[in-house]
């Protein structure tokens, strides 16, 4: 699984949005979408990709914890900024293969201060529970 992160004021900006930060331009969104679309094709065509999802604003989470649920917070939140941002899961021949692919993100158009700092992990899926004992 190869995941990838952002924070509110990420998707404030590439809304347009007042952050501080400069606001992605129409013809940055432009290219982002295509170079995902382009990524993603590329995946498919080569029967690698399993699934991809990208996910709503951080504003839209709800957080549920505690004993039984005890406790809900609406995101974002304080404690961090980052939060996952969307996904693929692929299927290709090695944990190596799946890093270059992932590595690949690091060229979608992006402006700089998003660029620099950008990053996604790459996580194998568990096939079966871990053995304890």
């Amino acid at each position: 699984m190869i995941l990838s992160y952002g924070s509110q004021q990420d998707y404030d900006g590439l809304a347009g949005k007042e952050t501080g930060k400069p606001a992605w331009t129409a013809a940055e969104v432009a290219a982002m979408v295509q170079f995902m679309t382009d990524f993603n094709t590329g995946l498919e065509e080569s029967g690698e990709l399993v699934e991809t999802r990208g996910l709503a604003d951080p504003v839209h989470t709800r957080r549920i914890g505690g004993k039984d649920g005890a406790f809900v917070t609406d995101g974002p939140y304080a404690e961090t900024q980052e939060v996952l941002a969307g996904y693929w899961i692929v299927e290709c021949e090695s944990f190596d293969r799946a890093t270059e692919i992932a590595a690949h993100l690091g060229k979608c158009p992006a402006p700089a201060h998003i660029a620099d700092t950008a990053y996604a992990d790459v996580r194998p899926i568990a096939e079966a529970p871990p053995e304890f004992g």
